[in-house]
């Protein structure tokens, strides 16, 4: 049985400077400069980035067969002296490993492990089943390659504050007002819808709920916020933030905006929605939001998500951080 998204939280250790981090490609095919780039930027960062040499192969548009890639992941869990794990790119081919993954091992294993996009199935299924917080942020031959990391969220993150607030900085705007607290949840809207009707299906009660897409047209947005809503994934939510959604408009002159359709199917909520947050897919320095973790939303004349009780096993009780 799928754990709920709430339950009792297991928090991987911190990622320290001279920690070797592992990198890996669920999805799909990698360009090697793109890699390298990123690597350099860990390596700028004080970390040491490894990778198998296999990361490199294709097989049709994934980054080689599903066997190379579910090993390479187990791999990665397995090694003690990999302390956190970062996802090359998306694109599309994570929800091949679904019913690969050794879950009482990566429990046992508890790590920072990283993506977003293709690779939001992965962070919702690995924190539903094992209570383990990921999370969803840059990636080595995207956002790191780019240098287009959000510094202050990543360290904050992944490196141990007990509790710390997005605000303004961000990019969000309000839509509707309130406050709520919840489990933070969510990833790549066309990954989480397409998780319905499976064993991999998203839980979606008692979360502050992070939605972002890229390149899908408003009646492609509004279609899939419908399925959601009909599948009753927005019944028990406490709030919703949206991301940049980067590039979603039909044209640039169509007449109406994207947080129209949106406020339209979930405006009658009675919880506050915030758009604009930049994690994922976006034109700048990407945010890192840790799945899992316990969340406030508010939403008033600016917007502000609030993390608490960390995200990290050895987080200090007196580190905090406003971003």
């Amino acid at each position: 049985m799928v754990a709920m998204p709430n339950q009792s939280l297991l928090k991987p250790p911190a990622l320290r400077p001279g920690d070797t981090v592992g990198i890996v490609a669920p999805a799909s095919n990698i360009k090697r400069e793109m890699l390298e780039a990123g690597c350099e930027t860990l390596k700028r960062m004080g970390y040491k980035p490894f990778y198998f040499d296999s990361i490199f192969d294709q097989d049709l548009y994934f980054a080689g067969s599903v066997e190379r890639r579910a090993r390479e992941f187990d791999a990665m869990f397995r090694d003690n002296t990999v302390k956190a794990i970062i996802c090359a790119r998306g694109g599309y081919g994570a929800n091949y490993l679904l019913p690969l993954l050794d879950m009482d091992m990566i429990a046992r294993n508890p790590k920072v492990f990283v993506g977003c996009s293709d690779i939001t199935c992965l962070l919702t299924y690995i924190s539903d089943k094992t209570g383990m917080v990921t999370f969803h942020g840059p990636m080595v031959a995207g956002d790191f390659a780019r240098n287009q990391v959000d510094t202050p969220s990543w360290q904050a993150s992944v490196e141990g504050v007990s509790a710390w607030s997005i605000g303004s900085s961000s990019g969000a705007v309000p839509l509707i007002e309130g406050s709520g607290e919840g489990t933070l949840y969510g990833g790549c809207l066309s990954i989480l819808v397409a998780s319905l009707g499976t064993p991999y299906e998203i839980s979606t009660d008692g979360t502050i709920l992070f939605i972002e897409d890229v390149n899908a047209k408003p009646y492609q947005i509004d279609r899939m916020l419908m399925q959601l809503k009909l599948a009753g994934k927005f019944a028990k939510v406490r709030g919703i933030v949206f991301g940049e959604m980067l590039d979603c408009r039909q044209n640039e002159n169509q007449g109406y905006t994207l947080q129209e359709v949106i406020l339209r199917i979930i405006g009658n909520l009675n919880v506050p929605i915030a758009y604009g947050m930049r994690s994922g897919h976006v034109t700048r320095d990407s945010i890192t939001l840790p799945i899992g973790a316990q969340a406030r939303l508010t939403v008033s004349n600016e917007v502000t998500l609030d993390i608490f009780n960390g995200a990290i096993a050895q987080a200090s009780s007196v580190r905090s951080a406003k971003l």
